[in-house]
Formats: C-alpha cells, structure tokens, sequence
C-alpha cells in the first residue's frame, strides 16, 4: 500500500484526433435511443438483482460475470475475464474487461462493481420487485443498476450510430464492498493512461453526482506490556490498558484538526482477568480524510505517537492494513463541467457532491486519471433492506452517461484538470 500514500499524479487532459467519425448525436436523440432501450435495462437489472453476488460469495460472483461477459459480447465488445488472486487465502470472483473500438482517439473507462453487500439466500428471501417507478431487491443500487446503466449506454451509442472514442473500455469487479483486495490491481491496469473514467456508482438520493470522497485507512495498533499480580507485586507489571487508554485519547483528538479529519477508534481490546496487569492491548482505528495531505499527516502523527509510550516500558507497533486514497476535486472538475453541460442540454440539473465513503473512484483517480463519480441512475438505501432504485430516473441517467462519452470524444484536447 505504500504507492497510495505518495502523491498522485496529476489528472490527464483528455482529447481526440481530428478524425472523420459521425457527427455528435443530439440530446433528443440520445433519450429517445435510452427511452428505447429502457426495457432491456430493466430486464438486465432484474438479472442482476436475481443472483446472489456477495463480495465473499465467489460462485455467485462467477454468475454475475459470466452473464456480463456474454452480454458484452453480444453488443460488440471484446472480452477478457480476469481471476483474482487469492487475498488472505480468500477466493474472489474475477474481473471482466469489455473493450469496443472505435475511430477516434479518446480511451473511456465505464467500471462498476459486481458484489453486494448480502449473504447467499437475500436474493431468494427479498427478490427483486417492482412497484411504480420504484425497482427494489438486494444490490438493486448498488450496484446493479451501475452494471445495467454502463451496458445500456454502449448500447445508445450503437443505437445513434456515434464511435467518435478511440476505445470504449467498461470494466466489473468483484470486490468493491470489501475494499478490491483481489481487483485493484486489475482495475489500475485497465483504466492506467485513460482519458477519462466515469464509476458507475449510483447518483445520490437528490440526484447529485459525486465528485469527491474521502481516503480512508484501516490501522492497527498492538501494544505490548508485562503482566503482574496486582495486589501482590503490581509496581513489577508494565500496564498496556492504561497505555492504550492514553494512545486512544491522544489520536482522538486529530479528528477535527483539518477539515474534514476524522479519526475513530472503533475495536479496544485489552486484558484477561480484573487481577492481572494487562500485558497487551489492541485498538483497531480508521482514519478518513479529504485530502492526501491531511491523511498522511494523520497517519505519520499516529506513528509519532507510538514512538512515545506514555506508560514506561510499554512497546507499541502501528500496522495499516489498508489505505485507500482519497478522490480529490482537481480529479474531478473537468469531467463534472462537462457532465454539468451535457445534463443541461438534456434538461437535467445536479450538483457535484462530496462524501465520506470511499468507492474504486478512488483509486483509479490515484493514477492521475480525470474520474467522476456517481455516474448511475438516482436511487438510495445501500446496504439495507429498503434498497431502491428510481426507475423514472434511468433514461435520463443512461442518456446522460452516453452523452458524457460523447462530450469527452469530442472535447479535441480540451484539459479536464
């Protein structure tokens, strides 16, 4: 992990050669094609919502990217389906890269996620449902709808007859609800040196894209000590209760001393018996930050800290498990202009928000390059049991991820930074 903790790179301009390609399709033209389309995605995502795909449930994974694979086959993509590697002696699903042509010069990176947050079963006991304009089922937003989304604009873009990209590259993981242990590397390797890449996360419940999410590291912290009797010889005991005490209070208060800074404890373990001085203690911390800078410099203070035990003699070890980067706005503020002006032209307004939970967005845009999130149709409720997704919303959502291709395509070397 130490690569996520330099300095990315500076996000890419994107541009096009001057290449003959079939002029810009209009905005009516793009939703009447997504208006046309917009059984098939409900048809996709009913598939989706139907199979058990639990980040730890690799069969179901496997389900999930076979009918992907197929599916992007059908509409013209080459297909690579990659495995995983084993993380923690834990298998995962693989990943699927669908890669289309075409006779410009801009490489487009779509990606969305395969897994879910539900045990095998959910699928069978809550199954997918539609009442009104409302679709719900486990994953039904996340991030099913993002898969279907991506499919549904490839296929608009057949539909107005528009290949003014260089490559069109859609890309599924199996893991992103656990943090892409197995698939970042895979993930990177795909999208590294695009023009442009655009998650397919869900819109939030307002409509809003997302153009910032904070990084967000996993740390543990050991702490060694000495046990003695505590009414006999309790002065001989080196106390890691009351070291861990102290440490918690201390990298407590860096939250808040930047913006944005959180720091929480959220796991304290410490001793066996009320008569023992405690000889090891755990606390198992996050820290998530808006800038790389600030969760660095929170990282580095939390290191500090273990350098200096309050209790003499006490030993304390600072393991990250895992950082993600966070998805800065410079990473993201070309793309969600043009997204901005594209969903004007549709009729469609948004702002670009900022969030605390982290997605694949932020790494890819770690690479340095332009990512914008947020990018699926309107829905809401992730994770629980009332799940849904908009479906009014998706003619505009998939007319709008098309026409950001397009945009992009046609941006002739205009920086997004």
């Amino acid at each position: 992990m130490a690569d996520a903790l330099t300095r990315r790179p500076a996000p890419r301009p994107f541009g096009r050669a001057d290449v003959a390609a079939r002029a810009a399709p209009t905005a009516d033209e793009l939703r009447r094609a997504a208006c046309a389309l917009d059984a098939r995605f409900r048809d996709d995502l009913a598939v989706l919502v139907g199979i058990d795909s639990g980040s730890h449930d690799p069969d179901g994974v496997d389900r999930v990217a076979a009918w992907a694979a197929a599916s992007l086959v059908r509409d013209g993509f080459d297909v690579e389906t990659l495995p995983t590697p084993p993380r923690d002696e834990r298998r995962y699903g693989p990943v699927v890269v669908g890669r289309r042509r075409g006779r410009g010069a801009a490489r487009i990176v779509m990606f969305a996620h395969m897994d879910t947050v539900f045990p095998a079963g959910t699928a069978a006991a809550r199954p997918f449902r539609i009442e009104g304009e409302r679709a719900s089922g486990p994953g039904v937003c996340d991030d099913a709808a993002g898969i279907a989304a991506g499919l549904s604009a490839a296929r608009v873009l057949d539909a107005v007859a528009y290949d003014g990209y260089g490559e069109l590259v859609l890309v599924l993981t199996p893991d992103e609800e656990v943090g892409s242990p197995a698939s970042r590397e895979l993930l990177a390797a795909a999208a590294r040196g695009a023009d442009a890449a655009l998650c397919l996360e869900c819109a939030r419940e307002n409509g809003d894209l997302v153009g910032a999410r904070k990084g967000v590291a996993d740390v543990l912290v050991t702490i060694r000590g000495r046990a003695a009797h505590s009414g006999v010889e309790p002065e001989r005991g080196i106390n890691a209760a009351v070291e861990a005490a102290r440490f918690l209070l201390d990298v407590q208060a860096l939250s808040g001393s930047r913006p944005g800074l959180t720091v929480n404890v959220g796991r304290v373990a410490s001793g066996s018996r009320p008569n023992i001085v405690p000889e090891s203690a755990e606390l198992h911390l996050e820290v998530r930050a808006e800038a790389l800078a600030d969760l660095v410099g929170a990282l580095d203070a939390i290191d500090e800290r273990a350098r200096h035990p309050f209790v003499d003699g006490a030993g304390i070890t600072v393991t990250r498990l895992d950082v993600c980067p966070p998805l800065e706005r410079d990473a993201t503020d070309g793309l969600a202009s043009l997204a901005r002006e594209t969903g004007a032209r549709l009729g469609l307004g948004f702002e670009v928000a900022a969030t605390g939970g982290a997605s694949d967005a932020n790494f890819v845009a770690a690479l340095g390059v332009p990512t914008l999130d947020g990018l699926g149709p309107v829905g809401g409720g992730d994770h629980g049991t009332d799940e849904w997704l908009d479906l009014g919303s998706v003619p505009d959502r998939v007319a709008l991820l098309a026409g950001l291709v397009v945009a992009i395509a046609e941006a002739e070397g205009e920086s997004v930074r």
